[in-house]
This record gives C-alpha cells, sequence and structure tokens, in this order.
C-alpha cells in the first residue's frame, strides 16, 4: 500500500498546547526528577569514555523537500514551486534560495533525501519516527517509549557528575506524539516551554540562591522522607533505598549556581544571541547549544509557534491552514538563521564530534500541489474563502539534515524520484534513523531490550541499521 496524502479537511494539526516546566516549588512533593536520576544508583554500568549527545530540531507538521532540502525544478508546474535553486559551497548540492545561509556552510552538513514509511497522520507519523512503531493508524498516546526517553533510561545507568538533567525538551513535542510510555513518566524530559526571546524568560526554580528558598525546599525533602517511611516495609525490589540520594540531587538541580548559568542566556554576548536570531527558534537552538555544553546528553527542540505565520503555528502547510509558500517564506528565515549559527557552533567549539545535530519532522509534504479556500486571514494566509494553494502529509519521500557527530560534511545519500515522491535511491527508513541516534549515543541498538507493562522484551529497534555513508 502507497502513502497516500491526508484530507487537509480532516486534519486537525498538530497540537500546540503550552505549559510552563514542571519542576516547581509547589510541586517538589510529585517531583520527577529523582525518578530521572533513579537509575544511577543501581549496578552501573562502565561510563563511556565520551558522553556523547544529541540535538533534535523537530519540524512539528513536516517540512516541504521538495521545497527546501530536494529541489524538483524539472518536475512540471504541478509540483514545483516558486522557489529558485541555488547552489551551495559544495559541488552537486542545489538547494532553494529559502535557506541561503545553509548554502554557505553546507560543507557541514549532509542531506538524506530518500526517507520513506508509511504513516501519513500526524501521531502515527511521529511515533513512526520517534519509536519505531510500524502501526499505521493515529494514536493518542504512544505504544513504545521514544529513542529521548529509551537514551535516558539506559543512559542513567551510568553516574554523571553534572548537575543539569540528562534530558531536557525546548518547547516539547506534546500531545500523545513522544514520551515514555511503559518506561514511566520519570524518564521524560526535564521540559522548558516558555520564550527564550522574551526579556523576562527563566526557567522557574532552577539555580535558586535565595536561603529562604533552599531552606523551604530542604523541608519538603524531609517531609518525603519522613512520609516515604510508611511505605519501605512494601518495597520488595528496594527502589526507595536510594531516595535520599535521588531527592538530593534534585535539590542540587534547584539550587546549583552552575544550573543557573546553563539556562540563562544573558551570559551570551549580544553578537551571538544575535547571530542565531532574537526570536523564539534562534534562542531556542542557542539554549540547546548552552545545555549540550553544560553537560546536557539528549536535547528535542520544537520549532512551532507564530513564526509558522499559519492556522496552526507548526509546518502543516495544508491549503487550508495557510498559502504553503507565503508560509516557508514566513518563516524559513527564521530557521535558516537558528539552524546554521547552531551547526557552526558546533564545530567552532570543538563539539562536532561529540555533539550530533539532526533536524527533520514526521513526514514531507505533498510533491503534488493542491488548492482549498483559506479558512482565516492569518500572516501566510489569503483572507478566508481565498482559493491558495498547499501541500498535504506526504511520507512516502521526505529529507533530513544530519551534521556533527563524527559526520562526513557534504554528502547527500540516497535521492528521490523526479517528482520526489518515493526514493529512487538508497530508501531509508524511521529504523535507521534509530539506529543511528543510538549508534552515536553507544547504545546497542542490535541487541538492547526493554521489557514492556507485560514483561515481553521489546526490541528498541526493530529493522534499520545505522546510515553508514554519513560518516564515510
Amino acid at each position: 500500500m502507497n502513502p497516500s496524502p491526508q484530507s487537509p479537511l480532516r486534519c486537525a494539526g498538530p497540537l500546540n498546547r503550552r505549559g510552563f516546566m514542571s519542576v516547581g516549588l509547589t510541586g517538589f512533593a510529585t517531583l520527577s526528577l529523582p525518578g530521572l536520576m533513579r537509575l544511577r544508583a543501581e549496578n552501573a554500568a562502565k561510563p563511556q569514555k565520551e558522553r556523547t549527545a544529541v540535538i533534535m530540531v523537530w519540524l512539528i507538521g513536516g517540512l516541504s523537500h521538495i521545497d527546501t532540502y530536494d529541489p524538483k525544478p524539472d518536475s512540471g508546474a504541478e509540483y514545483r514551486g516558486p522557489f529558485k535553486v541555488i547552489p551551495t559551497n559544495v559541488p552537486g548540492m542545489n538547494i532553494t534560495e529559502l535557506l541561503p545561509l545553509h548554502a554557505k556552510i553546507a560543507d557541514k552538513f549532509s542531506l538524506v533525501r530518500s526517507f520513506t514509511h508509511r504513516s501519513g497522520g500526524h501521531p502515527a507519523g511521529h511515533l513512526r519516527m520517534l519509536s519505531g512503531d510500524p502501526d499505521e493508524r493515529d494514536k493518542t498516546a504512544p505504544k513504545y517509549p521514544d529513542w529521548m526517553c529509551v537514551a535516558n533510561y539506559l543512559r542513567s545507568k551510568n553516574p554523571r557528575t553534572s548537575p543539569v538533567p540528562n534530558y531536557c525538551a525546548i518547547n516539547s513535542i506534546e500531545g500523545g506524539y513522544a514520551g515514555p510510555a511503559y518506561l514511566g513518566s520519570a524518564y521524560s524530559p526535564f521540559a522548558i516551554n516558555g520564550d527564550p526571546s522574551r526579556p523576562d524568560f527563566s526557567v522557574p526554580n532552577v539555580g535558586q540562591t535565595s536561603a529562604t528558598e533552599a531552606r523551604r525546599l530542604s523541608d519538603r525533602t524531609v517531609l518525603r522522607q519522613n512520609l516515604d517511611t510508611l511505605e519501605r516495609a512494601f518495597d520488595k525490589e528496594g527502589e526507595l533505598g536510594a531516595l535520599d540520594q535521588f531527592e538530593s540531587q534534585a535539590v542540587t538541580l534547584l539550587t546549583n549556581p552552575k544550573t543557573r548559568d546553563a539556562f540563562d542566556l544573558a551570559k551570551e554576548d549580544d553578537r551571538t544571541r544575535d547571530r542565531y536570531g532574537r526570536n523564539r527558534w534562534g534562542q531556542q537552538l542557542l539554549l540547546a547549544r548552552r545545555l549540550v555544553e553544560s553537560g546536557v546528553e539528549i536535547i528535542h527542540s520544537n520549532l512551532d509557534g507564530p513564526i509558522c505565520g499559519t492556522a496552526g503555528n507548526n509546518w502543516d502547510d495544508h491549503a487550508v491552514n495557510a498559502h504553503v509558500f507565503n508560509g516557508l517564506r514566513y518563516r524559513c528565515w527564521a530557521y535558516d538563521q537558528a539552524l546554521t549559527a547552531l551547526i557552526e557552533d558546533i564545530h567552532a567549539r570543538g563539539l562536532a564530534k561529540r555533539v550530533m545535530v539532526v533536524a527533520t519532522g514526521e513526514f514531507g509534504r505533498t510533491p503534488k500541489i493542491s488548492f482549498d479556500r483559506s479558512t482565516g486571514a492569518h500572516p501566510a494566509s489569503g483572507a478566508a474563502g481565498t482559493l491558495q494553494p498547499g501541500r498535504d502529509h506526504w511520507p512516502g519521500a521526505f529529507s533530513n539534515l544530519w551534521s556533527g557527530g563524527g559526520i562526513t560534511g557534504g554528502g547527500i545519500i540516497g535521492a528521490s524520484d523526479k517528482r520526489a515522491e518515493y526514493p529512487a535511491e538508497r530508501p531509508c527508513t524511521p529504523g535507521d534513523f534509530l539506529a543511528t541516534l543510538y549508534h552515536h549515543l553507544g547504545i546497542d541498538w542490535e541487541n538492547t531490550t526493554l521489557n514492556d507493562l507485560t514483561g515481553r522484551p521489546t526490541r528498541i529497534v526493530d529493522g534499520g541499521a545505522p546510515i553508514g555513508e554519513l560518516f564515510a
């Protein structure tokens, strides 16, 4: 069965719920951070020689590959967009005029142009890419844990000295599209869901310096310890035995000045902040760089919101949501600036082997242009009722970008057919995507299994292998 675009009228689009970071003084009694650290006290595996890291830049809704990384100027008026094709500093690698800063540093990243799967809905597409779930049906919650929670779970077995969390989400992927599933909420990300470009942005209760607040945290820890004495008699597996240590580490996160500095963008000079872009996306990726330098090993940063200029505030460019080409013009300048600044910094600051950067969405957009009436006057849309072009869901073929992690820059892996509809060379699957990430993190993707809620061992990658051409 070939993938087919979803009806734009039935697409609710990626959910766009906002919230504050779950850590706070008022919620300390149910704080999940101790759980994030729980496995560190168990029989620890030998630490890796080098603590590798991944920053995943997520383009929720699906990037139009034919308008950005995989242009097809000869595909015909029904398919090609209005954007000019431009050369990059790598001979033979052409992209579109929407990404001029990409063109200047193409030797520092590689493109995979032949990703494909069959899950055409937003939830199913997310779960396919992020957890390997082969089910083509949409779900309201993940059946399998996403790769980030899996990596957090497995990495938590290794002792760490950094006070910052192991896994952070800067504007997290929400709405049931990702999560720990049967691993439990302890392995969910440390979520940062404010706008880092705002002058009043701060991460609540991180790096508290007030003696009064520190005492309040200590009092809550003591209260928790007293309450837990009622449960210890029933703790047959000894999980509560290390609770004091976990809570102590959680308090360290909240009180250690080093954690406050890691989240403080004011520590960056104005030129650097300007280079990333004084907008939400630019400052999100600058914060990602700061956190990875401070010891965070797994980061995802979701790029959505008003910068998209569409009805859903995302990359879901159905004609009813936006004029697809106006929408891409409206947002791609910010994406181009922020992502290239991150890639340049990863290389300039000696992180290009340790830190892998990948930018992708759950699928691409239909190469064939569709038309529908606009539902409203959003910045990238015509007035209500205006007939405008769009592109719908398309998992048949799509592109993503890879940099750092020891990747050889300037590469083009795979190819789509003449209309960018399906892979013509070297098809790559979500299993390949996951195996590549796990391989960089030093996780045995071939043999590692996790027990689900029934106790059945489940492979973390079911089919697939690292994309070796990225490292050629």
